[in-house]
């Protein structure tokens, strides 16, 4: 008996890790089926009392830009060029970062949202004068809602006191603010929907130096197509439209911690940044 309980434990928590963190419905439902049958399926799971969810194309379109009723929630996302269009316009409108972030947690057009545990928006100091951009959250930061919180993140912490800096005195996020589910990468559909608002986070954060974790972040941020080896170490300008930050590639933690040896050339780059801020 106690194995048994055991084995169930050690399946629902291969499950959690893998994503599937959420019950969607007790009855089956056939997804390839057409809209009306659909709609029929999702009611048989509806308390007798509730609304039908709205299911016109421009409803659709709109869900993109606003928070979507509770009925809403099985709604699918919008086409990703919608959805791209619409985070453009929603993170162009935001005149702060608690501006973006409230706008990022009513956002429906990236379906991440609706797998994720919660919105991993930023952590650190806003004000502080280095700004450190990752790919995406992983388990641990899914539970807690901060970037960089599990081993990687606590092998930053000690890369950054290395050089006298902490977590007051720097910000820190992602490109991608939710979790993929099993921690898979996010697919460039995901990352071109979510661009427009870390592109945003950063111009308001406004930071002097910008350090671009690991190849994806570099990639996307900064528009080079060169492999993070050949890349790190190397200062580029990241344009915000107001000025130009001074941003600089480096080796993801996850990466070091897979191959320390690197370490030697993620120091480097970290002293670059020490002597960037001194000059």
């Amino acid at each position: 008996m106690n194995s048994d309980i055991e084995a169930a434990r050690a399946l629902l928590a291969f499950y959690v890790e893998a994503g599937a963190d959420a019950l969607i419905g007790e009855a089956a439902v056939d997804r390839m089926a057409d809209e009306p049958a659909l709609a029929a399926a999702r009611d048989t799971d509806r308390p007798a009392d509730a609304a039908p969810a709205p299911r016109t194309s421009a409803a659709v379109s709109r869900a993109a830009a606003r928070p979507a009723p509770p009925s809403a929630a099985a709604a699918p996302p919008p086409p990703p060029e919608v959805a791209v269009m619409a985070a453009r316009e929603a993170a162009g409108s935001a005149k702060t970062l608690d501006e973006l972030r409230a706008l990022l947690e009513s956002f429906r057009g990236c379906a991440l949202h609706a797998t994720a545990t919660q919105l991993v928006f930023a952590d650190g100091n806003p004000q502080g004068r280095v700004m450190f951009v990752g790919e995406a959250p992983g388990y641990e930061e899914d539970l807690s809602g901060r970037p960089f919180v599990g081993r990687s993140g606590k092998l930053l912490d000690r890369m950054m006191e290395a050089i006298g800096l902490d977590r007051s005195a720097v910000y820190i996020a992602n490109v991608v603010p939710w979790r993929p589910p099993g921690n898979r990468t996010p697919t460039p559909q995901e990352t071109a929907i979510c661009l427009p608002f870390i592109r945003r986070q950063i111009e308001l954060a406004d930071p002097d130096i910008l350090v671009c974790l690991g190849q994806p972040s570099t990639q996307t941020l900064l528009g080079t197509r060169e492999g993070i080896t050949r890349t790190r170490g190397r200062w580029f300008t990241f344009a915000t439209g107001s000025r130009d930050i001074r941003a600089l590639a480096t080796l993801h933690p996850a990466y070091l911690l897979r191959q320390p040896l690197q370490k030697r050339l993620a120091w480097r780059d970290f002293l670059a940044i020490k002597k960037a801020l001194a000059g």
